[in-house]
C-alpha cells in the first residue's frame, strides 16, 4: 500500500473549510470522493490543518495510502481530472507509510490580507478584509512582536476548540504593505482555532488606535478571550505552507 503525500491550493470560497462534514462540500469530501473513484475503494485522507469555511490555501498538505501502485504524476492527473478548478493537487510523493500530514508537521505558515483603501478591488473581495480607513503599520508591527517566542493563545482560541494544552510558540510575525495591500505573515509550531483570526483582528484594533500596541501583552496574560480583539473574517486567511524535516 503506497502511502503519498501530496500539496494542493484551493479557494475556500463556498467550502465548509477542510473537513469532512455531513452537509456541505468539504475540501477533504472532494478530495476522498476523487480517489475513491481512482483507486476503486474508500480512501481516508489526513490534513495537516483543518482550515474553517472560507479560508483558502496554497500549499496545504495532505497524506493518504492506496491499495495497489500508482505513479504519483498519475495521481496528479487523475485526481485533478476528478476535482473542481477551485482545488488543484500540486505535487505528489510517494513517502514511508509511517508518514502522517498532521503529526509530522513541524510549522505552519499563514498569511492574513488586508485591502487598505476607500474602494476595495473587485478582484480581492473574495480574498482579502476590506478596510478603508488608515491603518498605523508601525504600530501594528509593535504589537505582532508581542506574539513572537512560546506562549499560551487561551485567550486567542475561538470557543470550541479542545487542545490539551493552548500554548504554541510562534517564530515569525511580521506586517507587510504593498500598495494597498497590508499582510500579516505568521509562522508557528501550531494554532488554536480562529487564533491566526483572533490576532489579525487585534493588530487591526491597534492599528485603528483603539488599542495601544502594548494591549497585546495584556491579552495574552489574561488567557481571556473576552478581553481580546475580534475576528477577522475567514475570506483573508491563507495557509502559505506547512513544513516539514526529513521524512
Amino acid at each position: 500500500m503506497p502511502t503519498f503525500k501530496i500539496t494542493l491550493a484551493y479557494d475556500g470560497t463556498g467550502f465548509v473549510g477542510w473537513q469532512r462534514q455531513a452537509a456541505g462540500a468539504s475540501v477533504q469530501g472532494l478530495l476522498e470522493q476523487a480517489l475513491a473513484d481512482l483507486a476503486g475503494a474508500r480512501v481516508t485522507v489526513a490534513g495537516a490543518g483543518r482550515t474553517d469555511a472560507g479560508v483558502h490555501a496554497l500549499g496545504q498538505v495532505a497524506s493518504f495510502s492506496l491499495e495497489n501502485p500508482i505513479a504519483a504524476s498519475v495521481v496528479v492527473r487523475a485526481v485533478n481530472a476528478r476535482l473542481p478548478q477551485t482545488v488543484r493537487v500540486l505535487s505528489a510523493d510517494v513517502v514511508p507509510e509511517s508518514f502522517h500530514a498532521r503529526f509530522a508537521a513541524r510549522a505552519k505558515a499563514y498569511r492574513y490580507r488586508i485591502w487598505n483603501a476607500a474602494v476595495a478591488s473587485p478582484f480581492e473581495r473574495q480574498y482579502a478584509w476590506h478596510l478603508s480607513g488608515p491603518l498605523a503599520i508601525g504600530r501594528m508591527q509593535a504589537a505582532a512582536d508581542a506574539l513572537v517566542g512560546r506562549h499560551d493563545f487561551a485567550a486567542l482560541q475561538a470557543a470550541g476548540g479542545s487542545p490539551s494544552s493552548s500554548e504554541r510558540t510562534v517564530d515569525v510575525a511580521k506586517i507587510g504593505v504593498d500598495g494597498s495591500l497590508v499582510t500579516f505573515d505568521v509562522v508557528g509550531d501550531g494554532f488554536l482555532r480562529h487564533m491566526v483570526r483572533a490576532m489579525a483582528g487585534c493588530l487591526v484594533e491597534v492599528g485603528r488606535r483603539r488599542r495601544e500596541p502594548e494591549w497585546m501583552r495584556e491579552v495574552l496574560a489574561s488567557r481571556d478571550r473576552g478581553r481580546a480583539g475580534p475576528t477577522a473574517p475567514a475570506h483573508g486567511l491563507f495557509l502559505i505552507r506547512v513544513d516539514y524535516g526529513p521524512i
